[in-house]
């Protein structure tokens, strides 16, 4: 940008052509930036923060809850959906992660995740979570109130890896990091307990 001294007032600058151009650009980034696209993640079965009924978790069924969200923009060609717990001892721990979810597609039933329990869509596929599974891992918190947390990414693209490739969370969102168009989340505790059997 080229900026030229005003002779008749020395504390002022004129914007050439060009100059104007740029920051015009550059403010139409910014304004883009602003007025990104956030995805809202819900469940009929608990609020943002809430602790999760146990069926859902290792002490009940081991099963996935249903979950739902808001559509991404019109280019969306397909979402992500990881379930991590952040407050395990070792690191964050991956419960549950799916991918070329098909952009029409804006929730999973109850038991969605349980293989052989539900028959998934032909593109939707499970990665590798920490319980060295391609499932929905139900939390088990080894001590205290853990922190689950939802995350729904919506992509420009549906993934494809090589055939030997252990797709896991973390190949997941190094292949998405420059595609994401729109993400969301919901955060749900659990701290262990018994679990009544379902009758």
């Amino acid at each position: 940008m080229k900026l030229v001294r005003n002779s008749k007032r020395p504390l002022e600058y004129n914007l050439q052509g060009e100059g104007v151009k740029r920051l015009f650009f550059i403010l139409l980034l910014l304004l883009s930036a602003s007025l990104y696209c956030e995805i809202t993640v819900m469940s009929p079965k608990f609020k943002n923060g809430d602790y999760i009924d146990c069926r859902y978790t290792c002490d009940g069924e081991d099963v996935s809850p249903p979950i739902s969200w808001t559509a991404g923009p019109k280019n969306t060609k397909s979402y992500v959906l990881i379930l991590d717990d952040p407050d395990a001892s070792r690191g964050t721990w991956v419960h549950w992660v799916l991918y070329n979810i098909p952009a029409d597609t804006l929730e999973l039933k109850y038991k969605f995740g349980r293989v052989g329990k539900v028959k998934l869509h032909r593109e939707i596929k499970q990665g590798k979570n920490s319980f060295e599974r391609f499932d929905y891992g139900g939390p088990c918190p080894p001590s205290g109130t853990h922190r689950y947390f939802f995350k729904v990414f919506a992509i420009d693209r549906m993934l494809r890896f090589p055939l030997k490739t252990m797709v896991d969370a973390n190949t997941i969102m190094k292949a998405i990091e420059e595609h994401i168009l729109a993400k969301g989340q919901i955060m749900f505790r659990y701290k262990r307990k018994p679990c009544p059997k379902k009758k």
